[in-house]
C-alpha cells in the first residue's frame, strides 16, 4: 500500500457535485484524504471561467494503469467532452504521483510532467502532502490559488 495522488478540478456546472463524483469514483472505496478546495484561474491560454480544484490522496495498492482508468471512468460519468485541449470541463481528473513510481508512456507519465508548474496543483497537494512541495516549488507555481473551503462546506 502507497499513497497516489490525484488533481481534480472542474469549471462547467456544478463544480463541488462533479468534484464529489471525482472524489468517489477515483478513491474506489479506499482509505482517503481531500484537501480543500481552490478557486483558480484558468492555465493554457483559453478563455473560460475559473475552476475549482482540489487534491486528494489515496492509499492504495492499485497499479498506475488501475489508478488511470479510475480518473478516465469519473471523466466519463461527469459526461466530460473533450472538444479543446485546456478548455472548459465537467471533471478533470490526473494522476500525479503513484508511491515512488516512475512511468513514461503515450497513456500515462507518472510523476505528471506539468505537477511542479502549476499552483492548482501545488497548493492542494501541499495542503496533504507538506514534504513533496517546497516553498520554492510552490511560488513558481503559475496561476492565482485561493483557499474557498472544504468540498462539505461548499455543496
Amino acid at each position: 500500500m502507497r499513497p497516489a495522488y490525484f488533481s481534480l478540478g472542474s469549471n462547467l456546472g456544478d463544480r463541488g457535485a462533479h468534484l464529489a463524483l471525482g472524489v468517489e469514483v477515483t478513491s474506489a472505496g479506499e482509505p482517503h484524504r481531500v484537501s480543500r478546495v481552490y478557486e483558480t484561474e484558468p492555465v493554457g491560454g483559453v478563455a473560460q471561467d475559473d475552476f475549482w480544484n482540489l487534491v486528494l490522496e489515496v492509499t492504495t495498492s492499485a497499479t498506475p494503469e488501475d489508478l488511470l482508468a479510475r480518473a478516465r471512468e469519473a471523466e466519463t460519468r461527469a459526461e466530460r467532452v473533450r472538444r479543446q485541449r485546456w478548455g472548459p470541463r465537467t471533471l478533470d481528473v490526473d494522476v500525479l504521483l503513484v508511491g515512488d513510481e516512475r512511468r513514461a508512456s503515450d497513456e500515462l507519465t507518472i510523476p505528471h510532467p506539468r505537477l511542479y508548474e502549476r499552483a492548482f496543483v501545488l497548493a492542494p497537494l501541499r495542503e496533504l502532502a507538506p514534504n513533496l512541495v517546497t516553498d520554492e516549488q510552490l511560488a513558481r507555481g503559475a496561476g492565482r490559488v485561493v483557499a474557498l473551503g472544504t468540498l462539505e462546506s461548499l455543496r
